[in-house]
């Protein structure tokens, strides 16, 4: 399969979600290169924007569950960029 390179927008509204969020991200961790969280107290928002790189299956198994949950909204967008998971990319 061949790893892509993303970044997934997370909105969450109210707090009910946000441990199940946080345990679905720890469990895809092997795929989040980077990770920024906003919250907006006052307006009862979080925001949480990932950098994943993984094939479009494990981006998948991240997503959807997430969007799944009550008060989660979640995009993506990968690149085009494409990279043989196999492929060992470290010099030698």
């Amino acid at each position: 399969m061949e790893k892509r390179i993303g970044v997934v927008a997370i909105l969450i509204q109210g707090r009910e979600s946000v441990d199940q969020v946080n345990h679905i991200l720890s469990s895809h961790n092997h795929i989040i290169q980077g990770r920024l969280g906003m919250p907006f107290r006052d307006k009862g928002v979080q925001v949480i924007s990932l950098v994943v790189e993984g094939t479009t299956d494990q981006i998948g198994a991240l997503t959807g569950p997430l969007g799944r949950l009550a008060g989660v909204q979640v995009k993506s967008v990968l690149t085009g960029y494409r990279e043989d998971a196999n492929e060992n990319t470290e010099p030698s």
